[in-house]
């Protein structure tokens, strides 16, 4: 873990510059905290994962945590008093322009060197680490016949799970056939094994998926290219091996459109693609009949590829978070850092999103950045991002949820310092706009709202074959052709909701591992992820979690 303890491992700095210690534990009224030889009498109970000043702070003063500010005092705040939305507003510092000149220490991997991952090489170089077809409408009047389509083809080809609470309200049907009274049904539980059985005919084919969504007309234009170029992030994806798309016809989104972003970021696009239009169809019978032959056929040729060895450096990494906590800037947030930066050093691609949670810490991704270019980019992108959100009266600053402000992240600044964190050390080598293709290896910045399933979905269009989430509160959140891998920021979250987590960070608060030894598990974790070896706790509950953006205000 980053920062300095006391002693009793109740508290912890972040950074030297810091006026605030966070509670790795609860700590009551009157408790005398002893840090750096000097001691501070807590004001008020303080929570695990909140903050307290560790000098007077007056009002109007600054609050600093991860070195940089935070929040501002709305009142005279004496030493040892808990920071909350009732004394504390959101403040950050100003960013100006490039400095350049940045250098960093690469962490050490030359035992990942050498090591490699099987994947499914496509023509134009890049390597999924699955192999799905996917489904595309074109607009929101083909879900119901995508639908339709998937019920027949999930089931008929095999990849269909084990419902285990179809068979329990079967269970409670036989149950109260048989007489069972409310007290019985309501002490009834299901014991069977919940574990997906799938038989699939095309073993090589790892599912179908499909990607509905409730767009394509009746918005903006600029709303419908969006899409466009977010379903043509997808069909390049090096995850998907063909697509079928369904079009109405007279939608704002044209499959033309789509096929223009595609080709325009892959001139030698060869996967199969099978597009049927719906109004020039004989019927909607026919137009369904056609589409699921013709996609059997393509799906024998494609079961034809197999996984093939690559190196480290083909993978192109995601980094999320969600669900955040206290914790997350301290534990799993900086560990993915540390992954980032390993990743880097090796020649891959990793990709940082949400840039309402860059604010407050533009500056240092500013300096950060390898070219006066790719700095200016950036700030363009974040300043008209934030001028579009307060003049929808709901600013950067507004983004902490309920969730957030209650386990510590009060201010939007301490929650971005955190977030900001799983972008490492690395110099930014790239910078892209919301739904750009990945074209470099290094650290990506990619624009993208802070809301979970919208940032997921744009970091699988822009190329990431892999996807690193963490949370401290839980959530589900999946994607359907990218594996997302969830880390959790505290171990009462792995005990909580084992069912959504993959790897406990927590390990790095209770001091069982530090958070180098944990980026090593990690990046073992991905190997095997990325070789088809394992199934994210994401994939094996089928959370094909799909939201494009509209470009509005989204935080």
């Amino acid at each position: 873990m980053e920062g300095v303890f006391n002693n009793m491992q109740q508290v912890i700095k972040i950074h030297e510059k810091d006026n605030l210690l966070v509670a790795l534990k609860d700590l009551s009224k009157g408790d005398i905290i002893t840090f750096n030889g000097e001691e501070i009498t807590l004001q008020t109970a303080v929570e695990q994962k909140h903050k307290f000043t560790t000098v007077p702070v007056a009002k109007g003063e600054k609050l600093y945590m991860y070195g940089i500010v935070v929040g501002t005092a709305m009142f005279d705040l004496p030493k040892g008093e808990k920071i909350t939305v009732e004394n504390t507003v959101h403040a950050a510092e100003e960013y100006k322009g490039y400095q350049g000149n940045y250098q960093w220490d690469a962490p050490e991997v030359s035992k990942w060197k050498d090591k490699t991952f099987n994947g499914f090489h496509r023509s134009n170089g890049a390597v999924g680490t699955a192999n799905y077809w996917i489904f595309v409408p074109m607009v929101f009047c083909e879900n119901r016949n995508l639908e339709v389509i998937k019920k027949a083809l999930i089931k008929g080809l095999g990849y269909d799970t084990k419902e285990k609470y179809v068979s329990f309200a079967e269970q409670l049907v036989a149950q109260y056939k048989g007489g069972a009274d409310k007290d019985a049904l309501l002490s009834s539980s299901f014991t069977s094994e919940d574990i997906p059985v799938v038989n699939p005919l095309f073993p090589n084919i790892d599912g179908i998926k499909f990607l509905t969504h409730h767009g394509g007309c009746g918005g903006t234009r600029q709303d419908s290219d969006a899409l466009c170029a977010l379903l043509a992030g997808y069909v390049n994806h090096p995850n998907v091996a063909g697509v079928t798309v369904l079009s109405l016809g007279c939608q704002h989104a044209q499959v033309d459109i789509m096929k223009d972003f595609l080709y325009k970021s892959n001139p030698s696009f060869d996967k199969p693609m099978l597009v049927f239009e719906q109004q020039k169809a004989q019927s909607e019978e026919q137009l369904i009949e056609d589409a699921i032959k013709q996609t059997f056929v393509e799906l024998i040729e494609v079961n034809k590829q197999e996984r093939q060895p690559a190196p480290l450096s083909k993978l192109a990494v995601g980094l999320e978070c969600g669900g955040s906590d206290g914790f997350s800037g301290i534990s799993a947030n900086p560990m993915l850092g540390y992954v980032s930066d390993m990743l880097v050093e090796l020649g891959a691609a990793t990709m940082l999103a949400e840039f309402p949670e860059l604010c407050g810490v533009e500056q240092e991704i500013i300096d950060r950045c390898e070219t006066e270019d790719i700095a200016n980019k950036f700030i363009k992108i974040q300043r008209a991002y934030e001028k579009k959100a307060e003049e929808a009266g709901s600013g950067f600053d507004m983004n902490p949820s309920p969730g957030n402000i209650k386990d510590g992240l009060i201010t939007d600044a301490i929650k971005s310092a955190g977030a900001a964190k799983k972008g490492g050390a690395a110099p930014v080598s790239g910078v892209l706009d919301y739904t750009e293709q990945l074209q470099t290896s290094g650290l990506n910045l990619l624009c993208t709202p802070g809301n979970d399933v919208e940032s997921t979905t744009a970091l699988a269009a822009s190329g990431a074959n892999i996807i690193l989430f963490t949370t401290g509160l839980g959530t589900p959140t999946g994607n359907p052709v990218t594996p997302v891998v969830k880390v959790a920021s505290n171990e009462s979250l792995v005990e909580r909701m084992p069912e959504i987590i993959d790897l406990n960070a927590g390990k790095i608060i209770t001091g069982e591992k530090s958070i180098p030894e944990m980026a090593e598990e990690t990046i073992d974790y991905i190997i095997e992820v990325a070789s088809g070896n394992k199934q994210t706790k994401a994939m094996k509950l089928g959370q094909d979690d799909f939201i494009p953006w509209k470009r509005g205000v989204s935080l």
